[in-house]
């Protein structure tokens, strides 16, 4: 362990020699000023553990070397012990509005000089631990705050829930490259291009937030996870970060809702002259999921064919249709009233696909 620094500051040379010899052979390593302007440097330079004051000094005296060192967040806990000749009652008082620590007085008693010193450096030495206590937990709480930060960009995507469980470390972090099986759900609006063409601005801006705010109330009321947004489309997961039971006929659940939720905007956008309907496609598969884009912009997406196959699947409902892919009927079968429309020529496949409409539960 490094010897403890005192820094001695007196204009006397003989004072600082016999001060400076008396720590020197006790082990401290003993730097020295010879006024209170040079007190000061050597504070901000050496950055001692303590220092030894005089108080008569003619350039700047002892009381006004302390308040600067208690002005600097630096060295405002730093020891000092001012040593003095004149009468120490009143002495006293000054130096502790000054803010010294401890006090010395003239002839320097050597056995108390030693015994204050290592006082006011055990003082020291708890405050310094104290302090790196201090910053090692101010460190923690930063990285706490910034993987904070890094979870919160998934508030655009999951449910709080799901948030929440990620941050308590109960699911792994869904931005990191990994493979699932996942159920997709496609949304948009039929008849929105033609309409964003002819209406102003604004209306397609209300119209669009009406919507998105629907969709997003109903996905997070089913745990699902936004994907995107896309102008009217949406795409919605289920079964990633965190499994989902029978997430296939979780998405069915959800788009549903959504049927419901959205046709009940339409009433109102039809007064408004607003020609627009609703479609759904869901597909279910294995996919690529993680973080996707570039430093300083990231997403959270999914790859493979089944967002692909939803997106057509979508594309072909008709205004009111849930189409779901013959993969997602063979789980839910059972649990829902479907009918048949046959094998659909998606675009970008190159083999037809067997669909079935979702008129409801069972």
């Amino acid at each position: 362990m490094a010897a403890a620094r005192i820094l001695v500051v007196d204009d006397t040379p003989a004072n600082v020699k016999l001060l400076a010899d008396l720590l020197t052979v006790k082990g401290f390593d003993v730097i020295t000023a010879g006024g209170g302007k040079d007190g000061l440097a050597r504070v901000a330079q050496d950055k001692p553990d303590l220092v030894l004051l005089d108080v008569m000094m003619p350039d700047v005296n002892g009381y006004d070397v302390c308040r600067a060192i208690r002005a600097e967040p630096a060295t405002a806990a730093l020891p000092v012990v001012l040593v003095t000749a004149l009468d120490a009652t009143q002495e006293r008082i000054k130096g502790l509005e000054a803010g010294a620590d401890d006090f010395l007085s003239k002839p320097v008693n050597q056995v108390e000089l030693l015994a204050r010193v290592k006082s006011l450096l055990r003082v020291k030495s708890l405050h310094d631990q104290l302090a790196a206590v201090n910053a090692g937990l101010e460190k923690r709480v930063a990285e706490q705050v910034a993987e904070l930060e890094r979870f919160g960009r998934l508030k655009r995507f999951v449910s709080p829930r799901i948030g929440d469980l990620i941050l308590s470390g109960e699911v792994d972090d869904p931005l990191k490259t990994h493979r699932r099986e996942i159920t997709v759900v496609f949304t948009d609006l039929r008849g929105f291009t033609a309409f964003s063409e002819t209406a102003e601005p604004e209306e397609a801006m209300e119209v669009l937030r009406a919507y998105h705010g629907e969709i997003g109330r109903v996905v997070l009321g089913h745990e699902g996870t936004i994907e995107h947004f896309a102008g009217d489309g949406v795409m919605i997961l289920f079964n990633d970060p965190i499994p989902v039971a029978e997430h296939e006929l979780a998405a069915i659940r959800m788009a549903l809702e959504m049927r419901s939720a959205v046709e009940e905007l339409s009433v109102g956008w039809h007064k408004r002259g607003y020609e627009l309907g609703f479609g759904i496609g869901i597909a279910s598969g294995y996919a690529t999921l993680g973080a996707i884009g570039f430093e300083g912009r990231r997403d959270y997406g999914a790859i493979g064919p089944v967002t692909n196959l939803s997106a057509r699947l979508c594309s072909e409902a008709k205004a009111g249709q849930v189409l779901i892919a013959q993969r997602v009927f063979g789980k839910v079968e059972e649990r829902v009233r479907a009918e048949a429309v046959g094998e659909l020529a998606l675009k970008g496949l190159q083999r037809p696909v067997k669909a079935y409409n979702v008129l409801a539960l069972a």
